[in-house]
């Protein structure tokens, strides 16, 4: 469908914007019809709240942001780090999708948790905040042609979102952390853990035994990420800094040209001109609930910022993608790029369980309902206690042996990890097995070589995708997985763990040689939920892609991508840190584009 001169025939009831006064709005048909919005951004989530925030500190510009979940207030479980896994899908905070069939994970379909709740994926996921390498970055900066990806162009951005907060024991945290790489003045709250577990000082112990893979790292956002150190997560004191608590904070929302709705759902992007580059600046929408389709038109700038599955879903269900995909599936093809949906990259992620020699771990904690009351009360009264922290105090980042390091290594450069593993004080996701205290070092695949695609199931705009991340699809992922593996047993045996670690648990007992190992890891796999590079950056004027370096829509005008679907690689890190300083250097992007 295509609108011309859309803005000719719909009355807007022109009134001056400073009359009127924005707010958290939770109803469609609240939006208010007297104001132009010069930006609309499509998803309240991580990326997406920074571009509206920074964009609104200019009180001449209306910004409107449509999020189709529900409002982050008093939604308990996204307030307190440790219970992060309970919103875990099925959640009426998460899409609920789940994926094609997977051969690299034995021809299981799992679960893909994306979160549908304003501050998207910011406000259920497990908290943690890594950057990646420097390589990483600057394979970005190579790839697109723009200096302004590399890691030197980008870690101001990192900075300028980022506030390094106190953990929330006040504990001396002289060499778990590197100042020199943070930021104090930003809007997302950083932290070190605040409750201590019995573990720490046998993690800390085994970076000195373990071998040259698991070496102490002061601090691995500092660019150089490989070995072992502190987790660094999302929390303010005791409560989760989200892209919703910290960029549309009460007096940021306050303000008179920023409109924030929630129960919102877009369902495509509509073209408002003609030519050789035709503009796409009306959205297409409706109340999550159902009820009737509804247009709005961004004077400026429409920003789509739906996250890696969300976007390329809005893009096709638009017309803007692979015409004969669109043809075939009965949606009028707009604009050719084949690349919209393609190049999804994510992290695979395995759970490895030992028994542990122990009564104080998650289980035992999850199984008692006077510990849990007590846990609650602690939380509520005096912010301390294991409520404040997420499920895990240590990360580390290894790379393989070189001699199995192919040629075409999947990493963005020799000082980048093909694997992360996570330390925990018990199983990480609950529930807990009703008997047994348990040690985990979960493994992630964090530069896989595989990838996957979203694509639509039907030309029913409110249909879930087609999901397919295509996890350990290629036989060096299975070798990195296969590896990472190994490579928490080789940690867990060091002397630290001596008389703790009594043995593997469950089915990792038998995952004992490396045909038992991969089998092991094909029925258990599942994803680490950083899905990237479905709307992918490439040269301007390149063929391939989905996105110029500057993030506007390649083939059109007034459309520009905002988040983690951007990437061409996934970062060999947790995306949130990522997804931040992508709406923080984009909001620069776009002002200077506007002479803003």
């Amino acid at each position: 469908m295509q609108i011309h001169q859309l803005s000719l025939v719909i009355s807007w009831g022109i009134v001056s914007a400073t009359l009127s006064r924005a707010a958290l709005l939770s109803k469609v048909s609240d939006i208010p019809t007297n104001i132009r919005f010069d930006f609309i951004v499509i998803g309240g989530g991580t990326a997406g709240n920074v571009v509206a925030n920074r964009l609104s500190e200019n009180p001449k510009v209306n910004v409107l942001v449509l999020e189709a979940g529900p409002s982050n207030n008093g939604v308990i479980t996204s307030e307190i780090p440790f219970l992060a896994p309970e919103l875990t899908q099925p959640s009426p905070y998460e899409w609920n999708y789940t994926t094609t069939t997977q051969p690299g994970l034995g021809g299981r379909a799992i679960p893909y948790p994306r979160g549908h709740i304003l501050g998207g994926c910011s406000s259920t996921n497990w908290l943690v905040y890594t950057r990646g390498s420097s390589e990483d970055f600057d394979r970005y900066a190579k790839v697109t042609g723009d200096k302004g990806w590399s890691w030197n162009s980008i870690l101001p951005y990192f900075k300028k979102s980022e506030k390094w907060t106190a953990p929330a024991d006040n504990h001396n945290t002289t060499g778990q952390f590197n100042p020199l790489v943070h930021g104090f003045k930003g809007n997302v709250a950083v932290s070190l853990p605040g409750f201590g577990t019995p573990i720490n000082e046998r993690v800390i112990e085994a970076t000195s035994q373990a071998g040259d893979d698991f070496k102490f790292n002061l601090d691995f956002n500092s660019g150089k990420p490989l070995g072992v150190g502190w987790a660094q997560t999302t929390v303010n004191g005791a409560v989760r800094s989200s892209s919703a608590t910290a960029y549309l904070a009460p007096h940021f929302i306050k303000r008179k040209n920023l409109y924030v709705v929630v129960n919102a759902q877009v369902s495509r992007v509509l073209q408002t001109s003609k030519g050789n580059t035709p503009a796409f600046r009306a959205v297409e929408y409706r109340s999550s609930s159902g009820g009737p389709l509804k247009t709005l038109i961004a004077t400026r700038e429409v920003i789509l910022s739906a996250g890696a599955i969300g976007t390329p879903h809005v893009l096709l269900n638009s017309g803007i993608g692979n015409f004969k995909s669109l043809q075939a599936i009965g949606i009028e093809p707009l604009v050719d790029l084949p690349d919209v949906g393609e190049n999804l990259s994510d992290h695979p992620v395995v759970g490895n369980v030992w028994i542990a020699n122990s009564t104080d771990t998650f289980e035992s904690l999850r199984r008692s309902v006077s510990l849990t009351d007590d846990a609650m009360t602690q939380w509520e009264t005096t912010k301390a206690g294991p409520y404040v922290d997420t499920i895990l105090d240590h990360i580390g980042f290894v790379r393989l042996n070189n001699s199995l390091v192919p040629k075409q290594d999947p990493a963005a450069g020799p000082n980048s990890p093909h694997y992360e593993i996570i330390v925990s004080n018990g199983i990480p996701p609950g529930p807990s097995p009703p008997a047994g205290n348990f040690l985990a070092v979960t493994t992630i695949v964090v530069s896989p070589s595989s990838r996957g695609s979203v694509q639509l199931r039907s030309k029913n705009f409110f249909d879930a995708p087609v999901i397919d991340p295509g996890l350990l699809k290629t036989d060096f992922d299975k070798l990195v997985m296969r590896e990472a593996v190994k490579g928490a047993n080789r940690f867990v045996k060091a002397p630290a763990w001596s008389g703790y670690a009594l043995g593997p648990a469950g089915a990792f007992a038998n995952a004992i040689d490396d045909p038992s190992i991969d089998a092991y890891v094909a029925n258990n796999t599942g994803t680490l939920f950083h899905p990237v590079g479905t709307a992918s950056m490439s040269p301007k004027g390149a063929r391939n892609g989905v996105t110029n370096p500057d993030l506007s829509v390649k083939k059109v005008s007034g459309l520009r991508v905002v988040d983690v679907s951007v990437l061409p690689f996934v970062p060999s890190a947790h995306t949130q840190a990522a997804a931040y300083a992508i709406g923080e250097r984009a909001s620069d992007l776009i002002k200077e584009c506007h002479e803003l």
